[in-house]
C-alpha cells in the first residue's frame, strides 16, 4: 500500500476540467457544436415567432 506522499504526479487523479481542456479534439467538437446548437435553437425561435398569414 502506498503512502499519497511517495506517489508520483502520474499516479494520481488529474482533474476532470485540466482533462477537458488538455484534449483538443473535445474541443473542437465543443467549438463547433455550441454555435450549432445555438444556432439552430435560435432559428426555431424565430421562425415560431412569425404570424400566420390569413
Amino acid at each position: 500500500m502506498a503512502n499519497k506522499a511517495s506517489e508520483t504526479p502520474d499516479d494520481q487523479d488529474i482533474p476532470f476540467m485540466q482533462r477537458l481542456l488538455d484534449n483538443p479534439f473535445i474541443l473542437l467538437f465543443l467549438g463547433v457544436a455550441s454555435p450549432t446548437i445555438l444556432y439552430i435553437v435560435w432559428g426555431i425561435i424565430e421562425v415560431a415567432q412569425i404570424p400566420i398569414a390569413n
